[in-house]
Order: structure tokens, then C-alpha cells, then sequence
């Protein structure tokens, strides 16, 4: 559950550096590749979460923005979350 992710996250954080640039879209078109195959079974079984945690400004905005597009398609939701000060 959401404590479960809460606490995974707490116990990475002091080990993660964070750098740029933030490139999303290959994450995005990764994670849709795996929804797309979900989608050739018979029976939709297989949903997909997507959770980005950046603290940072998206650098290839246009390209996040077809494969958004592009997955909303497909059995998957993704959840961009921003911490720090950058403009989200």
C-alpha cells in the first residue's frame, strides 16, 4: 500500500543523487511497452502504476508529451511527483 511505498522511499532516499537532465519520456515508452503486451492477452489481467519522483524540470517536454499521449491508450496511469524547489 501507500505506507509501504512511503517507507521504501524514505529508506532510498539518503542513498539517491539526483542530476539532470529529466528525461522522461523513455521511462514512459518503457513502461507502455509492457502495457501494450498486457493488451494481446485474452483476458486484461495486468494493469500498470507509473510513479516518477523528480526534483527537477522536465527536459524533453515534447517528447513526454506524445508518449503520454501515445500510452493513455493503454492499461496504465502514470504519476509524475515533484519534490524540491524547481518549477514543476
Amino acid at each position: 500500500g501507500v505506507e509501504g511505498i512511503v517507507q521504501a522511499y524514505s529508506a532510498c532516499l539518503p542513498h539517491i543523487r539526483f542530476y539532470g537532465p529529466t528525461n522522461f519520456s523513455p521511462i514512459v515508452n518503457h513502461v507502455a511497452r509492457f502495457a501494450a503486451q498486457a493488451t494481446q492477452q485474452e483476458a486484461a489481467s495486468q494493469y500498470f502504476i507509473l510513479l516518477i519522483i523528480t526534483d527537477g524540470v522536465i527536459s524533453d517536454m515534447d517528447e513526454t508529451r506524445h508518449a503520454v499521449v501515445q500510452a493513455s491508450k493503454l492499461p496504465m496511469s502514470i504519476i509524475i511527483v515533484g519534490v524540491g524547489n524547481a518549477d514543476f
